[in-house]
């Protein structure tokens, strides 16, 4: 890791033409980008004079880079993302649902070893993608050892990076992913990385469909990053007051009366 740290983008998935989203709910579709929306994003962490990295990379580095993940598993993360990211020499982390391999429109394990041998790291993303503080202890351990345990054997190798479904996460969580062997955890806390801010919280920004690309070079360089916190922050308040259902159910309405 450097030593002004590093910033940590989170995709989804990405829209091709003739495609089918894997999920349709306004919620989910805010967060996937057109394929060359993704594209264009890359070539201008290279024109910053930047490289993107996989999560491992990034401890290591001493350079400026950014960390590339994309959560869920889409199978757009091996048609379209693996793709762009080898174009410009970029590696990145692919947080996969356990239980949604070999899903329609997920990767199969055919495709999972396939992104793993082309150089691309592999964590894990729990396996059904709940809300972790919602469980109890022993389905706690479900999502995340028994779906660690799960990856690395399609793999024939260690997993070590665990990224929490929605950004959410306990002491237990965090506890149980560290007894599991995982070397971080990832959140959806937008921030800088450094040393001191812990390989079991890692910061991660959001990115959103139709971002200015003005935008996109400030969270890059870790700029702004402050006021994406204090908008994290009030939602977490409302997630504390309403609990994380009525919270959804809230956010679903909202999202579906803006326009797209």
């Amino acid at each position: 890791m450097t030593t002004a740290g590093f910033v940590c983008l989170m995709y989804h998935e990405l829209e091709l033409p003739g495609r089918a989203l894997c999920q349709s709910e306004p919620g989910y579709v805010r967060y996937v980008l057109a394929a060359q929306e993704f594209e264009d994003q890359m070539q201008t962490i290279r024109d910053l004079g930047m490289k993107g990295v996989s999560v491992s990379e990034a401890l290591n580095l001493s350079g400026p880079a950014v960390a590339i993940t994309f959560d869920d598993g889409s199978e757009t993360d091996l048609l379209a993302a693996a793709p762009a990211l080898a174009k410009l020499g970029f590696r990145a982390t692919f947080y996969v649902v356990a239980g949604k391999i070999g899903q329609p429109g997920y990767l199969s394990p055919a495709q999972l070893r396939a992104l793993d041998s082309s150089g691309f790291e592999i964590g894990c993303h729990s396996m059904t993608h709940p809300y972790l503080p919602d469980l109890e202890q022993r389905g706690l351990h479900r999502e995340i050892a028994e779906a660690k345990a799960l990856i690395e054997q399609m793999l024939g190798k260690r997993v070590e990076h665990f990224s929490c479904p929605g950004g959410r996460y306990d002491a237990r969580a965090i506890r149980l992913a560290k007894d599991a062997g995982f070397r971080t955890v990832a959140t959806s806390e937008p921030r800088v990385n450094m040393m001191r801010t812990g390989m079991f919280l890692l910061g991660r920004v959001a990115i959103t469909r139709g971002m200015q690309l003005s935008t996109f070079r400030q969270l890059c360089r870790g700029q702004a990053l402050w006021k994406l916190g204090i908008s994290g922050t009030l939602r977490d308040g409302l997630k504390r007051l309403l609990g994380n259902k009525a919270y959804d159910q809230v956010r679903a309405r909202i999202l579906k009366k803006q326009p797209h």
